[in-house]
């Protein structure tokens, strides 16, 4: 569970995860360098539960910097990550490791998930819609490369060794959906149909907060704010080394790099937008010379 200033929402989320019919796991929290009540909380379920490890980090590593500090303290042969302001029933862990044990071609599961508002109170149900459990490489990296479905595979129960082989999450935004497809390209993914996993809106959530994928850079890397992280043209070259890397056969490979020439048709206006934010940021000094540049004195009448 990474952590950067949660006390709001923090024992809740720790509460139904050590509430979980499976308990054969350790929690880690890593701290990425709160100034509010984070610490102490978390401090207190360590003495209280030896499956709870607490780390705090001297700086703030960005999100996804913690993300993978996270899964770089972990042991065991399955992972999952746990944000602190969502809820999981008790069953989801179980759920998630029994469908890994009964099918060694399972490389990822999850849930159906339930959104609930700041007050506990229930929004909706929701599916990914995604196809994910065919055996065609292809057809379940098509299927994740969309745009258009609720990115919460990540908060799924994985094998470690597979996400060993990915280059986990980078700093930039939705790099969280080239993770998904690297995992998808390792092997078949499955939803439960049971809504065990439960995410919540509020006001302080990343996508609230940074609208658009230029300004939520602040939220991935603190040292990117406001500076151009190309997100479009990252995610586009994550898909592509994400192939490369995958262990598939060339004719599949082609299958997917095929994928990406529809990605990219799609994406277009995403990859012009980092285009003009990045010439925008380099024109701002010229604008501000001008600016402030002294005007020329009146000629005298």
């Amino acid at each position: 569970m990474p952590v950067f200033n949660g006390e709001r929402f923090l024992a809740r989320a720790i509460d139904t995860l050590l509430a979980q019919t499976y308990r054969d796991f350790e929690l880690i929290i890593v701290d990425n360098a709160s100034t509010d009540a984070t610490g102490a909380i978390c401090r207190a379920y360590a003495e209280r539960d030896r499956r709870v490890h607490y780390w705090r980090n001297d700086k703030n590593l960005g999100a996804m910097g913690n993300f993978r500090r996270v899964f770089e303290l972990s042991r065991g042969e399955l992972f999952k990550w746990a944000a602190h302001d969502d809820e999981h029933e008790p069953e989801f862990v179980e759920r998630c490791v029994t469908a890994l044990d009964r099918d060694p071609g399972l490389v990822l599961a999850y849930t159906r998930t339930r959104d609930i508002d700041e007050r506990g109170r229930t929004l909706g149900i929701l599916s990914t819609g995604l196809d994910t459990n065919s055996d065609d490489v292809a057809f379940r990296f098509r299927s994740l490369v969309r745009r258009d479905y609720p990115c919460v595979l990540a908060f799924g129960v994985a094998r470690a060794d597979i996400l060993r082989r990915t280059r986990l999450l980078q700093a930039y935004a939705d790099c969280d959906r080239v993770l998904n497809a690297e995992i998808g390209l390792a092997g078949r993914i499955l939803e439960l149909p049971e809504p065990l996993f439960v995410r919540r809106e509020h006001a302080n959530r990343s996508v609230q907060q940074y609208r658009s994928r230029q300004t939520r850079s602040a939220w991935f890397d603190p040292g990117r704010a406001g500076k151009p992280s190309f997100p479009y043209t990252r995610q586009f070259v994550g898909y592509l080394t994400a192939i490369e890397r995958a262990p598939i056969p060339l004719f599949e490979r082609m299958r997917c790099v095929r994928v990406m020439m529809d990605w990219l048709a799609h994406n277009a206006p995403g990859l012009g937008e980092d285009v003009m934010f990045a010439a925008r940021f380099a024109m701002r000094p010229l604008k501000r010379r001008v600016m402030h540049a002294p005007r020329p004195a009146r000629p005298a009448h």
